[in-house]
């Protein structure tokens, strides 16, 4: 008997306002209007994808003292659009991401517990932490948590919310319920009955040893992002094999990398679509940006199809607020001088070649059969596809690779349940 190939999970991710997204395309729309997030969900849905994933920035990020012009703003608050899709999807998974560090658990709690019941249990919520103070200036805290703390405070933060889910018995009994930690003190009764799939879907996103730690101990899908499948497979073992301390299977944590992908006819065309994509997204201006966002010094001076700096990075200049830090630029910066001299390439070359996520690029067969052979290998148990255009960046996986999956026996051809939990091959968590 011909063993079942491992089956290849898919999520589809809105990218809004950032790096991703090409906007000189006359293809590219709306990051806002209601439309643009249906379109999208809804081929993913066609596309029998596990679920539909949003991103959120909590303030407008500067570079230099200005407002960075490539940012996640300008558009709605994640749950809120989540559930206006659960309106016109049926199926569909809806992930949102809220930040742990600038909400409370009762009310985050309340609210996808709302958004699991209204959408018949497809709730998920990516889980994330800030130290940024820059960030905190938007809220009553502020910014004081450090680093290694901001894990503490998620992590009860997520524990208290799973008490509050549990504390209504599946036969909708309910119980009052008591917290007092370290971070929260808490007690009452949850206004919300337990929901379909019992708990929201948790997802992490964090590539630090702390952050591999709490999605071993407590998440259900881990967002990741490693631009080879060697270094997935590094990945892939490190995280699977924390699991067992915690008293959890390896098939409990689904991991799912961001991934693009680019199709043509032939792997040349292919190849040179998404050369012209890439140049598109790191325009000269990006360049630059993104050089300065590791030196940490304004180097709006540099021709961008120059040399790389020949100076040492600044460590925390405070010339980039509001983005995730550098943790050694040093060791960066060495790696870009490195990999452009043995090239000989510019600053922008440099860029291009360094910032990609990992692509899937090539003829719709071959991507196909990368995704299931990077499937086969534990390099991921799935990917997240971040397209370059809204909203219609999805329709060719859809229409082209979808099939060629379905027919290598690698992917569904029909949702087997009505649940996030289902499509993922997730446990219900059993309540106390």
């Amino acid at each position: 008997m011909t063993q079942r190939p491992k089956q290849v999970h898919l999520a589809a991710h809105f990218p809004g306002v950032n790096s991703t997204t090409v906007w000189s395309d006359p293809r590219s729309g709306s990051h806002i209007d209601f439309s643009s997030f249906a379109a999208l969900a809804r081929t993913a849905e066609r596309g029998l994808f596990d679920f539909f994933f949003l991103a959120e920035g909590l303030r407008l990020r500067e570079h230099n003292g200005r407002i960075h012009d490539l940012d996640v703003v300008g558009r709605p608050e994640s749950l809120t659009v989540l559930t206006a899709l659960a309106a016109v999807t049926e199926r569909l998974g809806l992930a949102g991401t809220v930040n742990a560090t600038f909400n409370e658990p009762y009310e985050l709690a309340r609210r996808f517990a709302s958004l699991d019941h209204l959408s018949a249990g497809r709730a998920a919520w990516n889980v994330v932490t800030t130290s940024d103070a820059f960030t905190g200036e938007n809220f009553r805290r502020g910014g004081y948590l450090d680093r290694a703390e901001r894990y503490t405070r998620a992590a009860e933060f997520l524990a208290t919310a799973r008490e509050l889910w549990d504390s209504w018995t599946p036969d909708g009994r309910r119980r009052p319920f008591a917290h007092h930690g370290r971070h929260f003190s808490v007690e009452g009764e949850f206004t919300v009955p337990r929901s379909p799939q019992g708990h929201p879907v948790v997802i992490q996103a964090g590539d630090s040893s702390e952050g591999r730690e709490f999605a071993a101990s407590a998440a259900d899908v881990i967002f990741t992002r490693h631009g080879t499948p060697e270094a997935g497979r590094a990945f892939y073992a490190d995280v699977k094999g924390r699991l067992a301390a915690y008293g959890r299977r390896p098939e409990d944590l689904k991991i799912m990398p961001g991934v693009t992908y680019v199709l043509g006819d032939t792997a040349a065309e292919a190849q040179e679509k998404a050369t012209e994509i890439r140049r598109a997204q790191v325009s000269p201006q990006n360049a630059i940006l993104a050089l300065e966002q590791v030196w940490g010094v304004d180097l709006s001076a540099y021709d961008p199809d120059g040399p790389l700096p020949d100076i040492d990075p600044v460590p925390d200049s405070g010339l980039v607020q509001g983005r995730v830090r550098i943790a050694d630029p040093f060791a960066v910066a060495a790696k870009w001088r490195a990999l452009s001299e043995a090239k000989g390439l510019s600053i922008r070359q440099t860029v291009i070649e360094t910032t990609a996520r990992q692509s899937f690029i090539g003829t719709a067969d071959s991507v196909a059969a990368d995704l299931t052979e990077a499937v086969r290998t534990d390099a991921a148990d799935g990917f997240i596809l971040v397209p370059h255009l809204t909203p219609g960046g999805l329709d060719d996986f859809v229409d082209q690779v979808v099939p060629l999956l379905q027919e290598r026996g690698a992917y569904r051809t029909e949702y087997q349940g009505a649940t996030l939990r289902s499509h993922l091959g997730l446990r219900e968590p059993v309540g106390p």
